[in-house]
């Protein structure tokens, strides 16, 4: 379990959190809940209702679809944040490497925390861009690399 100091602490360098003021920082991880989840297990399912936000304290997490890794998160990364706005199910699974510390922050909460400090907002916005941004070049080298892998098959025919 973090202290309260260390919560704060490490609030601070998360970057979805940068720039805003200490005060609102001391409120906003003083209601986060603290989990910890031993290796393998399944913090949340592709198609389950979300209305949580994680952010990974220690461990590493994997978040996927079926048997294909998506990404892999460790110390400072945030999860969960899509559902918080569209209310639709969760788009992926996420699932513990090895044991993980996670805060949670709860879709009532945020709506509060970006209410009080709209600046939090914008900077979940810029996580979601980026990692939009992130899974397009990803596919886009898949497509390439199918497109070249057909080409040669077609030259060997």
């Amino acid at each position: 379990m973090l202290t309260s100091v260390d919560r704060l602490l490490f609030v601070r360098g998360v970057p979805i959190f940068k720039e805003l003021r200490d005060d609102f920082l001391v409120r906003l991880a003083s209601v986060m809940d603290e989990l910890s989840f031993p290796t393998d297990h399944t913090i949340f399912t592709e198609g389950q209702e979300g209305r949580s936000l994680y952010i990974v304290v220690s461990g590493i997490v994997r978040v996927h679809l079926g048997d294909r890794d998506l990404a892999k998160l460790s110390q400072g990364a945030c999860f969960g944040e899509m559902s918080l706005f569209d209310a639709e199910p969760r788009s992926a699974s996420v699932t513990t490497c090895d044991p993980c510390e996670c805060l949670m922050l709860t879709q009532q909460q945020l709506y509060d925390a970006i209410d009080e400090t709209p600046g939090i907002a914008i900077n979940i916005i810029r996580l979601l861009s980026r990692r939009t941004r992130e899974l397009n070049q990803k596919l886009n080298s898949l497509e390439a690399a199918r497109q070249s892998d057909a080409q040669l098959r077609n030259l060997g025919a």
